[in-house]
């Protein structure tokens, strides 16, 4: 079907596209900075123009997908999938398959670091381990975005930002597409001051309506496992490092925050990915089994890879005896993935976040500082 909009020149489209290709063309789209109706009128245009028939693509769970073509395109192509014996579904699907092999990224550009700071456990100091390896790539000049993507809103008091109340436009609606959503993202995030940051480290804050972002997900029309990726992908362009603060969570927010650390087409091992602070006890343990069956479960379901980067043993302290002792061995010893950095139990974390100071511009000689730097390291 179609209908005119209010301007007559263009009219929509509306059809079904599988969730890969819906989330392959937004991304690509806003990495060349085009609009997703140029895309796919640039697709529909070079596959019309085709003289061979072209290879079928799977189309088996495509969901809704509409955009918005110029006056009479959508007519003539549906005239062309009948010529061609293909549905409208298969003949857009391969259309914008199409664009996407003849547009692939910009060749010189560095695609953006994702990592995911996650565990199912609370209390593993995931909010610090998060903050300070974003301070950390930002002191040695990088530009980072840290995402605080938990609903207790952790990450953003400790730094001394407000949580987005409920109902204003936040990462949530961004991902839910509501209709109140207005403004760019980066429109939202807030840079953190500190001579060492040089206006490079930036915080996407909390919003307290993110305590329904599951329920929001259950509904939502669209690959919810994609919902992440598509709301920040307008805003990668402007930074070398994002880093995502995770709940401990084994819903629907978490399998898309799990998928936006996948590493891409193209990208390089390594560069993209988990990284898991854990503390030297048997609870950690159990919660890391969690987080590897989840991985597992999406990596299958969705035949990607998402890597796990390495561990981050925290809030260490040997005088706690064999089991700390025996702990810190047994994460060592697993190898794969490896042990970044072991982060002590001191005071300088609780002191920075009593005075809502970033750890490496309160105490940047302490050694939880140079342990944050010494993942950084292990991440290059």
């Amino acid at each position: 079907m179609s209908s005119p909009n209010p301007g007559g020149e263009r009219e929509k489209l509306v059809s079904k596209l599988p969730a890969h290709l819906r989330q392959a063309l937004k991304v690509r789209a806003a990495q060349l900075s085009i609009d997703v109706q140029d895309a796919v009128t640039g697709g529909i245009q070079t596959w019309q123009a085709q003289p061979e028939p072209l290879p079928q693509v799977e189309t088996a769970g495509a969901e809704s997908f509409g955009t918005w073509l110029p006056e009479g395109l959508y007519d003539s192509f549906k005239s062309d999938c009948r010529v061609r014996g293909v549905s409208y579904i298969q003949g857009l699907a391969q259309a914008v398959a199409l664009w996407l092999e003849q547009n692939p990224a910009n060749a010189d550009s560095r695609s953006v670091r994702r990592l995911v700071v996650c565990n199912q456990k609370g209390g593993v100091g995931k909010t610090a381990v998060s903050a300070g390896i974003a301070q950390a790539f930002a002191e040695q000049g990088s530009r980072v975005l840290l995402v605080d993507y938990d609903p207790q809103g952790h990450l953003s008091h400790q730094l001394g930002l407000k949580a987005i109340p409920a109902g204003q436009e936040s990462l949530v609606t961004h991902m839910l597409n509501r209709d109140d959503t207005k403004h760019p993202l980066i429109d939202l995030t807030v840079v953190i001051e500190g001579a060492r940051f040089g206006d490079r480290l930036r915080v996407l804050p909390a919003a307290f309506d993110a305590f329904l972002l599951d329920s929001g997900l259950t509904v939502f029309r669209g690959p919810r496992h994609a919902a992440l990726e598509r709301a920040l992908a307008s805003v990668e362009e402007h930074f070398d490092v994002i880093v995502i603060d995770s709940p401990p969570s084994l819903g629907l927010a978490m399998d898309a925050g799990l998928v936006y650390g996948r590493q891409r087409d193209g990208e390089k091992p390594g560069a993209s990915g988990l990284v898991i602070p854990v503390e030297a006890e048997d609870t950690s343990a159990q919660a890391y089994g969690m987080l590897i069956n989840q991985v597992g479960s999406l990596t299958r379901d969705y035949d990607i890879d998402v890597e796990q980067l390495g561990l981050v043993v925290n809030k260490y302290d040997s005088r706690r005896g064999f089991i700390a002792t025996s702990s810190l061995d047994k994460w060592k010893a697993l190898g794969t993935p490896p042990v970044l950095s072991v982060i002590p139990d001191v005071k300088e974390q609780r002191e920075a976040v009593r005075v809502q100071r970033p750890l490496l511009d309160y105490a940047p000689e302490s050694d939880q500082a140079h342990g944050m730097r010494q993942i950084v390291r292990g991440l290059a």
